[in-house]
């Protein structure tokens, strides 16, 4: 039986311009790789070992603790537009991590309290930076395409780039679309709150610590949601494929290996 020949990666005839931006969206990529870093260094371990930290009573519940979060936060985080204009990232990343240090003062039971919260200025944040690119946050489409943002590995992961399903998963709006999503995002979003909340119940040093993992998730899932919707504004603006985009895209963050 012949095996089936994979197609080559055509070039894509794309203006000087167009192939800085692109270089600039890989750049930023690979830079939010490892941006949680500090937060392992100051806890202790590995990412693999937090969620043993957790009581077992709290990581059975976490997927359905997360998915409650994000409808929430989807709700939540639309309304507040009509009553409060974008702010820049690092207005968000002060006000997530001062939230991130209250919920980690009481252990376990504050950081669940956080959690919700943390998770709307998360989603409101992204629904910024869609605006920022041009893309309307009160279109379904694109708010689900902001809930899509939280798919992404998560600042405690190292995965070298090779992380970027999110980024070119397609969403097709049904009546039930957003809950599809929710129940998609929510087990991979899961495990990456639940490292988060065993950070923040570090005996002494919670505060510190939930302040400095709020840091790095925000800091993380604004620089994830400006390679997204910058890949899309880009595809748009050179009316070009997305899925074009992305390949020229994936081969600055991870060439194709050397044969030898």
């Amino acid at each position: 039986m012949d095996t089936p020949k994979r197609e080559p990666v055509k070039y894509v005839e794309l203006g000087a311009e167009a192939q800085a931006k692109l270089d600039a969206l890989a750049l930023r990529f690979r830079a939010a790789d490892g941006i949680g870093m500090q937060v392992l260094s100051l806890v202790g371990g590995q990412a693999e070992d937090l969620l043993e930290r957790l009581p077992m009573s709290v990581r059975s519940q976490l997927d359905r603790a997360t998915k409650r979060a994000l409808e929430v936060a989807f709700s939540a985080a639309a309304r507040s537009r009509t009553r409060m204009g974008d702010r820049p990232d690092w207005v968000n990343t002060v006000m997530t991590t001062a939230m991130g240090a209250a919920g980690g003062t009481g252990g376990l039971p504050t950081a669940l309290a956080e959690l919700p919260v943390t998770t709307t200025m998360l989603l409101r944040a992204i629904q910024g930076i869609a605006a920022d690119h041009g893309f309307d946050p009160s279109d379904p489409t694109v708010r689900a395409h902001c809930l899509q943002i939280f798919a992404a590995a998560g600042p405690l992961s190292r995965d070298d780039g090779t992380d970027m399903a999110f980024l070119s998963a397609r969403v097709t709006l049904t009546g039930a679309a957003i809950h599809g999503i929710v129940a998609r995002v929510a087990p991979r979003l899961a495990t990456v709150l639940g490292q988060k909340l065993a950070t923040q119940t570090v005996p002494i040093i919670g505060a510190a610590a939930g302040a400095t993992t709020n840091f790095a998730f925000t800091n993380y899932y604004q620089e994830m949601a400006r390679v997204y919707f910058g890949l899309r504004a880009l595809a748009r603006d050179e009316e070009a494929d997305v899925e074009t985009i992305l390949r020229e895209f994936r081969l600055r963050v991870k060439p194709p290996r050397m044969v030898v």
